[in-house]
């Protein structure tokens, strides 16, 4: 397995004292607590208010200042000490820099509600989602295969964390993937945005070049989220809509070729003999002058292995929620699927926003 040089001089070879690797193995067994416990002290305002505590704070200040009963600040507090959240000196109780970091973090705050508001209940049933290579968790929300079909139904402060998730990192990649797609030579008069959501893409692009057409490809009910997504938006009216289930693999993309295909994050939600499945259709649908860009946070091109880490636990979302039988992939994986589609990359763009790669793809000769 090739990765990124941070990446193998960590996971090549271990990294704990016998001592260190003891007490991971109880953070692991305690990771349930450690979860609920970082959460309330953040939305209880302790980590806040021991921020703003030049000499730290006593327990009985941050009783005051909560509201809440001696043992409910009690119990948090010790927990948070042996977390690693907070610090203790004397009897006066102070943030630590991870605790900073939960607090201030936005990547932390993203996790930590989409963890908390799509995935916890959910991922009771993992194990049954493993065997049975289908989204076992979702049914905590209601009866649907896929998390895609369930998100104009699902409770309001789900979708609002599951859609900040999603926006958070495909955001930051946007300025950066706009100059990938549009800062070549090649004229783009026709976009196909293929799971384009709630087409944020779709107006970046119509914004920035004042020519194009973009038509997003998406689920019906994804469609009708879009048009109120985009309504009176500046150049709206130049986002046409095109519905269908790419699970079908009778589902053609559209007519003629057009000129940037691409799809951003959108892979990942699919299995590898889909994703060679859309692939195909893809192919059929461009000429020799069409390019396929498939934007992804390849898990082992990151920089930092902080976000190698968040990468491959955000898979498991995707086994107990989502659909059951897909990924954050490794590139090589997706190299291996786009070569049976009958595609071939010429070249892969790596460190746009918070960890995306573009591969552009064209088709064989």
């Amino acid at each position: 397995m090739k990765l990124s040089k941070p990446l193998e001089d960590i996971y090549g070879k271990e990294q704990q004292t016998a001592l260190g690797a003891q007490r991971r193995a109880q953070e692991i067994a305690f990771a349930p607590m450690v979860f609920q416990v970082s959460r309330l002290m953040v939305k209880f305002g302790i980590l806040d208010y021991l921020a703003k505590s030049r000499n730290g704070a006593t327990q009985q200040a941050i009783v005051e200042h909560t509201g809440l009963s001696k043992y409910a600040v009690q119990v948090l507090l010790e927990a948070s000490l042996s977390i690693g959240t907070v610090l203790i000196k004397q009897d006066r109780y102070e943030i630590s820099k991870a605790g900073r970091f939960l607090l201030n973090d936005p990547m932390a705050r993203v996790n930590m509600n989409f963890n908390q508001d799509v995935n916890y209940l959910g991922l009771f049933h993992l194990e049954e989602a493993l065997r049975e290579g289908k989204p076992a968790g979702l049914k905590v929300f209601g009866n649907w295969a896929t998390i895609y079909e369930a998100l104009s139904e699902l409770p309001e402060h789900v979708q609002k964390s599951w859609f900040a998730f999603d926006h958070f990192y495909s955001d930051e990649s946007f300025a950066a993937a706009l100059e990938v797609v549009f800062g070549s030579n090649r004229k783009i008069n026709r976009l196909l945005d293929v799971g384009g959501n709630t087409g944020r893409w779709a107006l970046q692009c119509v914004d920035y070049d004042k020519d194009v057409e973009v038509t997003i490809m998406d689920l019906p009910q994804q469609l009708e989220m879009m048009r109120k997504n985009i309504a009176g938006k500046q150049g709206a009216e130049r986002i046409k809509a095109y519905g269908c289930n790419l699970l079908d693999p009778g589902a053609k993309f559209p007519g003629a070729a057009f000129d940037v295909v691409w799809m951003s994050q959108f892979l990942d939600c699919f299995s590898e003999e889909e994703v060679v499945s859309i692939c195909s259709r893809a192919a059929e649908s461009m000429d020799k002058y069409s390019r396929l860009y498939i934007m992804e946070t390849f898990w082992d091109r990151q920089k930092y292995e902080t976000a190698a880490y968040c990468l491959t636990l955000t898979s498991i979302y995707f086994t107990a929620m989502a659909n059951g039988n897909s990924k954050m992939y490794h590139s090589d994986d997706m190299l291996r699927c786009v070569g049976n589609a009958g595609l071939e990359v010429e070249k892969i763009v790596d460190g746009l926003g918070l960890g995306h790669s573009i591969m552009v793809c064209k088709k064989k000769r």
